[in-house]
């Protein structure tokens, strides 16, 4: 019998690549929206996927609709990968992000406890939670100092699982993922915002991209392969939190030039600065270090900064 996983927020960039994943593994594989007769899933159609996949509606600040879901699908993993998930809209809208987040992943936890269901949890965890770590790789053992709404909630959720794992023995693990970008990012994520402005740019377009803070540093990796992380932590003996990411940490210009360098121009004759873009709190530089998950999953991230750069820029200009 193939394994059952319900993939919450199936629609969204990694939701979509996990279900092509593990259709490659041989699940059965249940997705979740809000409304999915309304849905477009128009990401798992771009994948070839969407008529693989069963759809629920389910809302996960809605614990009755949790528990509906949870009962009729019996899945032998979930994978929360739902909520409010951009950290600039966060600063907009800081009590949808917080409920999204954290309210969700309560009801996931508590239906788990009250249905006392046997299925692991994997929880979607953020890089963001560490705030400024003082110029220091990041890992399991680093605290938290949240710089938005979005890794305030990413961190309540975190310590919700290490909470229920601990209290009611349930299987949750999160993976605390850094900067992971596809060609299925929207455009309000910065480095879609690039890589589209520089190829309509070289297209021919008459347009200058607008950035803000370009000196930031994050460790950006390809998100294709980091939802193979999420597999392999749901699928250790004992559950467990990871830091996923490449290890190594770009300035925004670097990926910047990358990209315009792909397309065969120089940034700084299309790129300008705007300090209203600026959030008001930031996180100046987002240093991983994964050894734990290089030990423990065996694994390790094949793709570097430039390499996303590049692949994002040849899918757009297909």
């Amino acid at each position: 019998m193939s394994k059952k996983a319900l993939i919450c927020g199936v629609s969204g960039q990694d939701g979509a690549y996990l279900s092509r994943f593990l259709l490659g593994k041989d699940y059965e594989v249940h997705g979740t929206a809000r409304d999915a007769q309304m849905a477009s899933f128009s990401n798992l159609s771009r994948l070839g996927i969407r008529d693989h996949i069963a759809y629920h509606s389910m809302a996960l600040n809605d614990f009755r609709s949790v528990l509906q879901v949870l009962s009729s699908v019996q899945p032998d993993e979930i994978y929360n990968l739902a909520g409010q998930s951009s950290v600039g809209l966060s600063f907009e809208q800081p009590v949808e992000t917080l409920e999204s987040i954290s309210v969700g992943t309560l009801n996931l936890l508590e239906a788990i406890r009250f249905m006392k269901c046997s299925a692991r949890l994997y929880n979607a965890g953020s890089s963001e939670c560490f705030g400024n770590a003082g110029g220091r790789p990041a890992d399991e053992n680093t605290p938290f100092r949240p710089r938005s709404p979005y890794a305030v909630a990413k961190a309540t959720a975190f310590w919700e699982i290490a909470n229920y794992r601990e209290a009611y023995s349930l299987y949750a693990s999160t993976g605390i993922l850094f900067n992971h970008e596809s060609p299925l990012r929207p455009e309000r994520f910065v480095t879609q915002k690039i890589v589209r402005s520089a190829c309509r740019i070289a297209q021919g377009a008459k347009e200058k991209l607008i950035l803000g803070n370009i000196e930031i540093a994050r460790d950006w990796g390809w998100a294709p392969e980091y939802v193979e992380a999420m597999w392999m932590i749901l699928q250790q003996e004992k559950a467990d939190d990871f830091v996923i990411a490449t290890g190594k940490t770009n300035k925004l210009g670097d990926f910047v030039a990358e990209v315009f360098r792909c397309v065969g121009l120089d940034w700084h004759d299309h790129v300008e600065s705007d300090a209203s873009l600026y959030r008001p709190s930031e996180i100046m530089v987002s240093m991983a270090n994964p050894e734990k998950s290089a030990k423990m999953l065996g694994w390790q991230a094949t793709y570097s900064m430039k390499d996303v750069a590049r692949m994002m820029v040849e899918e757009f200009l297909l």
